[in-house]
């Protein structure tokens, strides 16, 4: 979100020059900066001790591709808290392992993402009412089932766990 008006004061913001930053929008009356905003979500490649990889479907997201777990941090959470409650939420798995392997700059929606590898214990799946079916795939399969998309977040978490676990 770009600022025009101060969320303090109300104010119409003027430009200033800020260090390295170049004009950023700035609040006279405040005497203060408002930076652009936008939100973070995290992205998850959850895969099992057999090297599965779970892929779910959510038609609200896509139609055509399989997901990964993704969704939004809130105030106040970690990044790696949102990845293992978003995971819990959606799959009913429990992390035993998680490792931060990417930000996506996601353009369609002014979004950062922050990927992880998430290893589970095999367990039963208990899917959220976000998730209209998930299973497991191996490696070779993934990639012909996500978003072809080039610099999808999705899909990079997909290739380097490809090449990470030949």
């Amino acid at each position: 979100m770009h600022f025009k008006f101060c969320p303090d004061c109300g104010r119409e913001l003027s430009g200033r020059e800020l260090g390295d930053e170049g004009l950023v929008p700035w609040c006279d009356s405040c005497d203060k900066p408002w930076f652009d905003v936008f939100p973070s979500a995290i992205i998850a490649l959850v895969y099992n001790e057999r090297g599965e990889v779970l892929l779910l479907r959510q038609s609200y997201i896509s139609t055509e591709f399989c997901n990964l777990v993704s969704g939004y941090i809130t105030p106040g959470e970690s990044a790696e808290e949102c990845a293992v409650r978003e995971i819990f939420e959606e799959t009913g798995l429990v992390v035993n392992r998680l490792e931060l392997k990417l930000t996506s700059w996601f353009d369609r929606k002014e979004m950062m993402m922050i990927g992880f590898f998430a290893r589970v214990d095999n367990g039963e799946l208990k899917l959220s009412g976000e998730v209209d079916s998930a299973s497991w795939h191996h490696k070779d399969e993934i990639l012909s089932l996500v978003s072809t998309r080039p610099g999808s977040a999705s899909r990079l978490l997909c290739e380097r766990f490809i090449a990470s676990h030949p």
